[in-house]
C-alpha cells in the first residue's frame, strides 16, 4: 500500500537564512555595478559641455560688465554729489556768518530785540514761520535767512541722493563679486573638463578650431561686402587691428577683450560712443533682422538673450571676441544663433 505521509516541510531558518544570503549578494551586485567607473566622455561630448559652460561664463561675464559700468557710474556721481555738498556747507556757513555779523551790530545798539538775536544763532526755519517778528529784522536780514533756509533744505536734498546712491553702490558691488564669483566658477569647471582630455585630444580640437578660423578668414578676405558708414568702417578697422588679442572676461582693451568690450573699443576709436554691455549695444541703433541685409561694422547679436555681440565682417563672417581661451577673429556668422544687427 502506497504511502501517504506529507513531504517534509523545509525549516524555517533555513528558509531566512537563504533569503537574506541572496538579497545581500543582489546588494552587492548592485553596489559593485555603480562603483564601476562610467565610460569616459568622448572628445567631442567634452567640447559640447565646455562650449555650454562658455556660453553660461559669457551670460555672467555681461552682466559683470554691467555692474563694473554701474559702479563706474554711482561712484563718479557720489563723488560730484559730495563736492556740492561740501561747497553748500561752505555757502551755508557763510550765510551764517553773514546774518550773525549783522545782528550782532544791531543788538550792540540796541535796535533789535534779545530774543532775536537768540534765535538767529538757531535754526531760521521756525523763526521765519513767524510773521509777526518779520518787522523787527531789516528786509537784508530777511533776505539772508531766506537764503538759508533755501540752503538747508538743498542741503538736506543732496545729502538724501548721496546716502542712497552709497546704499545702491553697495548693492552693486556685493552684486559685481557674485557675478565675478559665478563666472569664474564657470571657468574652472570647463578647464577641469578640458583637462580630462588627453594632450592629443586638446590639440586636435585646437587644430579644428584654427582651420576654422583661418576658412573663415579667407572668407572675409574673399569677399567685398561694403561699410554701412565711414563711423562703422572705422569702427572696423579698428577690431581687425585687434586680431589676435586675448578674449578676458571684464576687459575693453586696448591689449585684452571680452565681446562687448571688443565692439565699444572699437565704435570708441572711431569717435562713437556706444554702451558698454551686449544688451545695452542692442538698443543703440536701428536694428536689421534680415543677416543678408548687414553690412561691414553693423554689431551682430546673437543668442536669446543678447548676451554676445561681434561686428559683421561681410560674406557671412563676424569679427569677434569669442569666449575664454581664444582670441580676436573671424567666424561665421551661422556657428551661433543670430538675432539681429543693429546699425549704429
Amino acid at each position: 500500500m502506497a504511502s501517504h505521509r506529507r513531504p517534509k516541510q523545509p525549516n524555517r531558518a533555513r528558509v531566512t537564512v537563504l533569503t537574506s544570503v541572496a538579497a545581500a549578494a543582489v546588494a552587492l551586485s548592485a553596489q559593485a555595478a555603480s562603483a564601476a567607473p562610467s565610460a569616459k566622455p568622448s572628445k567631442d561630448e567634452v567640447k559640447s559641455k565646455v562650449d555650454k559652460l562658455y556660453e553660461e561664463a559669457e551670460k555672467a561675464t555681461e552682466m559683470y560688465d554691467g555692474a563694473k559700468e554701474k559702479q563706474e557710474k554711482l561712484e563718479k556721481q557720489i563723488s560730484t554729489l559730495q563736492d556740492k555738498v561740501a561747497r553748500g556747507q561752505d555757502e551755508l556757513n557763510q550765510l551764517r556768518d553773514s546774518i550773525g555779523t549783522m545782528a550782532s551790530a544791531q543788538y550792540r545798539t540796541g535796535s533789535i530785540d534779545p530774543s532775536v538775536q537768540l534765535f538767529l544763532s538757531s535754526n531760521p526755519d521756525d523763526f521765519l514761520d513767524k510773521a509777526s517778528t518779520l518787522d523787527q529784522l531789516s528786509s537784508q536780514q530777511v533776505e539772508a535767512l531766506k537764503k538759508i533756509q533755501e540752503k538747508q533744505r538743498e542741503l538736506a536734498q543732496e545729502r538724501k541722493e548721496a546716502s542712497d546712491k552709497l546704499k545702491d553702490l553697495a548693492d552693486t558691488r556685493a552684486e559685481l563679486g557674485k557675478k565675478k564669483k559665478e563666472v569664474q566658477g564657470k571657468l574652472a569647471e570647463a578647464q577641469k573638463l578640458l583637462n580630462s582630455l588627453t594632450a592629443a585630444e586638446r590639440a586636435a580640437l585646437a587644430a579644428q578650431d584654427a582651420r576654422a578660423s583661418r576658412a573663415s578668414e579667407r572668407s572675409v578676405l574673399s569677399g567685398s561686402s561694403s561699410a554701412a558708414s565711414g563711423r562703422a568702417a572705422a569702427a572696423f578697422s579698428a577690431a581687425q587691428s585687434k586680431i589676435g588679442s586675448p578674449y578676458v572676461y571684464g576687459a575693453s582693451g586696448p591689449s585684452s577683450f571680452d565681446c562687448s568690450g571688443l565692439t565699444s573699443w572699437a565704435y570708441a576709436q572711431a569717435g562713437v560712443s556706444i554702451p558698454r554691455t551686449s544688451q545695452a549695444q542692442a538698443n543703440a541703433g536701428t536694428r536689421i533682422y534680415s543677416a543678408s541685409d548687414l553690412k561691414v561694422g553693423d554689431l551682430v547679436l546673437f543668442y536669446g538673450d543678447l548676451h554676445h555681440v561681434g561686428l559683421y565682417a561681410g560674406n557671412g563672417q563676424v569679427l569677434h571676441a569669442p569666449r575664454t581661451g581664444t582670441v580676436v577673429r573671424y567666424e561665421s556668422i551661422g556657428n551661433m544663433p543670430f538675432q539681429f544687427g543693429v546699425r549704429v
